[in-house]
């Protein structure tokens, strides 16, 4: 690549100037990557956390419901009458670029929508496990989406960063290092040429001084 630019002062600027914006953008990048990095540690441990305790959640809301169907017979008709979920809104935050999803469920007082002359306490207990359950899966969709979506990033940040490292700045700095190499060797070539065609003129005007004093002598 260096071979084929001229090796001219305005090539050298050019060149100079992509290798500093080069080192540059890896330097943005590297710092990206960093800072993309300790957030996805940081969600890493809040998502390891949230399996866990929603594990626990759905393991609990599961026994209460299989107790309420032990001690009441079949309970779909109560199930069928219970609303569709629509208090879940989704928008989103940018970190270094990149849109991270918030996912918020509305806070509403708990409605039971079923009657309590054929329903006991059980089914009042699995009614808010799972009421539990639907909040943490809430949270758990945000924060793994959102570590998807940082992987994402951090791997294109890498390959990028990886990019620059290893190809563009090594290119761009053997190109400085061609064309600095190629003036200096045209300046000293130059100042070779400058100082023979010194030296040519200074024997040729002490040349010319001799003949002078040489014809003054012969008129004498």
């Amino acid at each position: 690549m260096a071979q084929q630019l001229f090796p001219t002062k305005g090539n050298l600027i050019l060149s100079k100037k992509n290798l500093q914006l080069a080192a540059m953008g890896y330097e943005l990048l590297d710092r990206k990557r960093n800072i993309l990095i300790r957030e996805i540690m940081t969600l890493v441990e809040k998502a390891k956390e949230l399996r866990s305790s929603i594990e626990d959640t759905y393991k609990e809301a599961y026994s209460m419901l299989q107790i309420a169907n032990m001690s009441m017979g079949v309970i779909l008709p109560y199930a069928e009458c219970m609303p569709v979920e629509d208090g879940v809104e989704l928008s989103s935050k940018s970190v270094m670029g990149v849109e991270l999803p918030q996912v918020s469920l509305e806070q509403r007082p708990v409605e039971v929508c079923y009657g309590f002359a054929r329903t006991n306490s059980q089914l009042d207990r699995a009614y808010l496990a799972f009421e539990e359950v639907k909040r943490k899966t809430v949270t758990l969709a945000e924060v793994e989406n959102s570590i998807y979506r940082l992987s994402v990033a951090i791997k294109k940040t890498q390959r990028r960063a990886n990019a620059l490292q290893n190809i563009i700045i090594p290119r761009d700095e053997e190109t400085v290092k061609f064309i600095s190499n190629s003036l200096e060797e045209k300046e000293r070539e130059e100042f070779s040429r400058m100082k023979v065609i010194k030296a040519v003129k200074i024997k040729k005007a002490e040349q010319a001084e001799k003949e002078q004093i040489k014809e003054g002598g012969d008129a004498l």
